[in-house]
């Protein structure tokens, strides 16, 4: 959490509280040179992992990368905008209805017609073009 103005003073006035005015001083050089210390340290971090990483590090694109841009909503938002992207998604909404719509005449076809399973009865051949039967409750 970082303070904001009001918890900031509050800070202040608690370490002039438990501190003193003759230490505050003192203390206010210590965190100094803890924070110069710690930015020394991650900028070494930075520069050692360029090394390792080669040129091709400073190429890459992180915000390409960052895993919260891929929100599954605005994907399909997107793609049934456009108009190639809606086109296409209409086509393909009317292509698996067909299918659906063909294999549940093909599984009435097959129980008014045939055996058990939709097998084809005593005196009737096999006619591989015909749709194998399915279920739609079952799927």
């Amino acid at each position: 959490m970082i303070p904001n103005g009001t918890e900031f003073v509050l800070l202040i006035v608690l370490a002039l509280i438990i501190l003193g005015p003759d230490k505050l001083p003192e203390y206010a050089a210590k965190l100094a040179q803890f924070v110069r210390s710690a930015r020394d340290m991650a900028e070494g971090a930075k520069s050692q992992i360029r090394e390792e990483m080669g040129p091709g590090f400073e190429d890459v694109d992180w915000k390409a990368l960052d895993p919260r841009q891929y929100d599954p909503r605005r994907i399909v938002r997107e793609a049934l905008a456009t108009p190639a992207g809606g086109v296409a998604a209409a086509g393909a909404m009317a292509e698996a209805t067909r299918e659906t719509a063909a294999g549940r005449a093909a599984n009435e076809a097959a129980i008014a017609g045939g055996g058990p399973g939709g097998s084809p009865r005593r005196g009737q051949a096999f006619d591989p073009a015909r749709p194998t039967p399915w279920d739609v409750d079952a799927t």
